[in-house]
């Protein structure tokens, strides 16, 4: 297993595995490994008034993503569903806990982190070279996510000139370049027409196959039956309820 990591500016650790099997171990079916696990993550968010208190989002908040499944994450505006995803791809650091992964990541934010004067097809190279891939890999990549999610007519489109739901799709496909082994989603479908939505199930679906992990956050879960399990939080707490509960 790689080296464990401590972020010494508070009490999360990380562990980062490429191909390790740590997470492996007690899983009684290899096909649904667990991919990602958080322990006890605790988040608070200080005041900027005096005599206020820190207000807790996240408080001994434990989760688990395996291979083949796909996750569902819920819960009201401001229960700290986008907190905990960030802290689970490595973006935030939790106040206190231990996020361990079983491969490489990908994050879809709920806004798009994106360069407004670049076009989809540079953003996808940018992107691509950041992971390493090969230029012939990229192409391809790019190609194939954009024949899956209908943009390929606004490849050589730049950023600041899509609309939402175009810029959204660029934002997903992003995430999925370097082929992640977990994949991490904060609202994905806004601005997605109907067909795109639906698209983007298929696509999901595929990946989920293939044995990719994956958790989706949302405010409002359209479909409960094409998750595996839903975590809700509340209060600073989660709850886990599988699909045949």
């Amino acid at each position: 297993m790689s080296p464990r990591t401590t972020d010494e500016s508070n009490d999360t650790t990380f562990d980062d595995e490429e191909t390790g099997d740590a997470l492996d171990e007690g899983s009684e079916d290899g096909d649904t490994a667990i991919v990602l696990r958080g322990s006890r993550l605790s988040k608070s968010y200080g005041s900027a008034f005096p005599f206020t208190t820190a207000t807790t989002v996240l408080e001994r908040i434990d989760i688990e993503l395996r291979r083949r499944e796909i996750t569902g994450i819920v819960g009201a505006n401001g229960s700290g569903k986008s907190t905990l995803l960030k802290i689970l791809a490595g973006i935030a650091a939790a106040d206190s806990g231990t996020v361990e992964r079983n491969g490489t990541v990908g994050w879809c934010p709920q806004s798009s982190r994106l360069y407004e004067r670049l076009t989809i097809r540079e953003t996808f190279e940018l992107f691509g070279a950041g992971h390493g891939l090969a230029d012939s890999v990229i192409e391809n990549k790019t190609n194939e996510l954009a024949e899956k999610l209908d943009f390929v007519s606004d490849l050589d489109t730049l950023i600041e000139d899509l609309s939402g739901g175009n810029r959204q799709k660029a934002n997903l496909g992003i995430s999925l370049v370097h082929e992640p082994d977990i994949l991490l989603l904060d609202e994905p479908y806004t601005g997605f027409d109907w067909e795109t939505y639906l698209a983007f199930w298929e696509l999901t679906d595929e990946l989920k196959t293939a044995g990719t992990g994956i958790a989706i956050v949302s405010h409002l879960l359209r479909k409960r039956d094409r998750f595996d399990c839903v975590y809700k939080l509340e209060d600073g707490g989660i709850r886990r309820n599988d699909r045949d509960e």
